[in-house]
């Protein structure tokens, strides 16, 4: 058996989200949020051969060259993985994410229905945000799941590196473009979309303002944009997407997403008193009166606004994560650990 195959196997029969491997240094997996260290080591020559098995020729002599990697690949009959290889204090390190062999059901992973409406829409910006490792990319694989199986669409998904792989459906087709592979980037590719006759077009991250402006364009000229952003909240999303223009450009940056946003969907992941995790979210559906507030710099009010939206579908992260402490799925200590605003948390106990 080959040294990939036996450690993503190991970590799959373990429940592990990611392996970390260090040239000469334990083997470490994370379980439900935890790191667990091994006491297995894996040694140079071990890595030489994992290197060569996962990792391309020309791609070994980037990694070697700038000492940074990132690419997925499949591995039949266990996993698809995303392997992020880097240099640390002079040693060869490898964190490795294992993919789900399938793309997620929409319907299991506990998203609100009010988000999933949002796959009827034909036009808009839909973002998923949270920190590192919060499942962004799963839920909006099953965002997109959705609209293949419910939608008759064109979709065109822009990613580095591609992490589920989809397949046409009877309804629908997607094509899905890797960046540095079949193109040179995401702003690239996004002008290219334009010209492609997408109905959907998933950027796998906004990372610049180039990508960021263009995303908001085909949102205005009629194409569902799908998006990424390693924010906390949806009020600092809104922030964070205004404050990348430049100053004398943010008045018009501001209008543009008051009309052009659709959602946004905050997440994060809980570790449930059984041990496993559980999905807690914050969920922002653009009303008239979200788009005023953009409009009017009055960002910091979106908070109130999620709080008593909820004939809109709309909640705050401590709203659903209090909803969760009520039913027993997750501790209040793990609550508040998880919360942005933790003093909105209980207050129908401190009252």
């Amino acid at each position: 058996m080959t040294i990939s195959r036996e450690l993503v196997g190991f970590a799959l029969k373990n429940g592990a989200s990611d392996i970390h491997l260090e040239e000469g240094g334990p083997i470490a997996i994370r379980v439900n949020s935890d790191i667990r260290i091994l006491e297995n080591k894996l040694m140079a020559a071990d890595m030489d051969r994992l290197i060569t098995e996962i990792i391309p020729e020309d791609k070994i002599e980037d990694y070697n060259l700038c000492g940074d990697l990132d690419t997925s690949i499949g591995l039949d009959g266990l996993s698809r993985i995303r392997i992020n290889a880097y240099i640390a204090n002079t040693k060869r390190c490898m964190t490795i994410r294992i993919l789900p062999d399938h793309v997620p059901e929409w319907q299991s992973l506990g998203l609100p229905q009010p988000f999933i409406d949002l796959t009827k829409k034909h036009r808009g910006l839909v973002l998923c945000t949270g920190p590192t490792g919060s499942g962004k990319s799963t839920t909006l694989a099953a965002f997109i799941h959705c609209i293949l199986e419910t939608q008759k669409r064109h979709i065109l998904t822009i990613e580095d590196p591609i992490e589920f792989e989809f397949s046409h459906s009877k309804f629908s087709i997607i094509h899905q473009r890797e960046v540095k592979r079949d193109t040179q980037s995401f702003a690239t590719a996004l002008r290219a979309a334009l010209r492609e006759d997408p109905d959907v077009i998933y950027i796998g991250e906004m990372r610049d303002l180039e990508t960021i402006q263009l995303a908001i364009t085909a949102a205005e000229t009629g194409h569902l944009v799908l998006g990424t952003l390693h924010t906390s909240s949806a009020a600092k999303t809104v922030e964070r997407i205004v404050d990348v223009f430049p100053a004398e450009q943010q008045e018009q940056a501001r209008l543009q997403v008051s009309t052009s946003l659709a959602g946004i969907l905050s997440q994060t992941l809980c570790k449930t008193t059984d041990g496993k995790r559980r999905l807690a979210y914050e969920l922002l559906i653009n009303t008239p009166a979200i788009g005023n507030l953009i409009r009017e710099r009055k960002v910091s009010q979106i908070y109130s606004q999620l709080q008593t939206g909820s004939k809109d579908g709309m909640n705050t992260l401590e709203q659903c994560l209090q909803k969760l402490v009520e039913k027993g799925y997750i501790s209040q200590d793990e609550a508040i650990g998880k919360a942005s605003n933790s003093k909105a948390l209980f207050v129908t106990e401190q009252q």
